[in-house]
């Protein structure tokens, strides 16, 4: 679960986070272990052979416990979308306001991706599994689209544009999260962790040759 602290959309400033109490912080270590417990048994023996039983066992809790906290296996993987997508806003939140939008939109998405490569040999497994298991696919695509929704009314309010009118913060935010799609899949196609595929060189390659589309997103003048 993501643990930055909450950024007012568009100012770029953040705020202090409200006091978390002991069950909150025992919920989020019960589901922080059912999480890392499920994504490896799914990495390794594949998204259909692993059971809601084998996943409480390995994390030390009942299947009651479990069933307190994601309603299927499938839930486990989506949680982990969501909040790669919550780390993404908040880190396009927290941008300097005046950066140039191929910046602050390479900044937000390396986010995931830097976590990933950081741990590479939990991390890789678990990305193969979302994009060779349809219904994970699926579900990845769906985050996609919320999170392009994000990512444009986070830049339209960085930019003072309106989303509903103008085209240039969707069209950069689905610019940008096309390249972080195809760089996961460059990624997963790799050999082993650590091999020449690395996610952050990728996404750097990818933005410098969006940069000039991206940069002719202008914010509107102020009378």
């Amino acid at each position: 679960m993501s643990t930055r602290p909450e950024v007012a959309p568009g100012t770029g400033r953040t705020t202090a986070p409200a006091p978390v109490s002991l069950a909150q912080r025992k919920r989020q270590l019960v589901a922080t272990e059912l999480t890392e417990a499920a994504l490896q048994l799914l990495a390794l023996k594949g998204f259909d052979a692993v059971t809601v039983d084998e996943i409480a066992t390995a994390a030390g809790v009942s299947k009651r416990t479990f069933f307190r906290y994601f309603a299927s296996k499938e839930d486990v993987v989506v949680q982990f979308l969501a909040d790669m997508g919550a780390d993404m806003r908040a880190d396009l939140a927290a941008r300097p306001a005046g950066e140039r939008p191929s910046e602050a939109l390479l900044h937000a998405v390396s986010v995931p991706l830097t976590i990933c490569d950081a741990h590479a040999d939990r991390a890789l497994p678990v990305v193969r599994l979302i994009l060779r298991t349809p219904a994970l696919l699926a579900r990845f695509l769906e985050h996609q689209a919320r999170w392009r929704e994000d990512l444009t009314e986070e830049l339209a309010a960085r930019l003072g544009l309106d989303p509903r009118t103008d085209l240039s913060p969707r069209l950069a935010a689905g610019t940008a999260l096309a390249a972080f799609d195809a760089v996961l899949h460059r990624w997963s196609e790799g050999e082993e962790p650590g091999s020449s595929a690395d996610p952050g060189a990728l996404i750097g390659e990818a933005f410098a040759m969006l940069a000039p589309a991206l940069d002719s997103v202008t914010p509107r003048e102020t009378p």
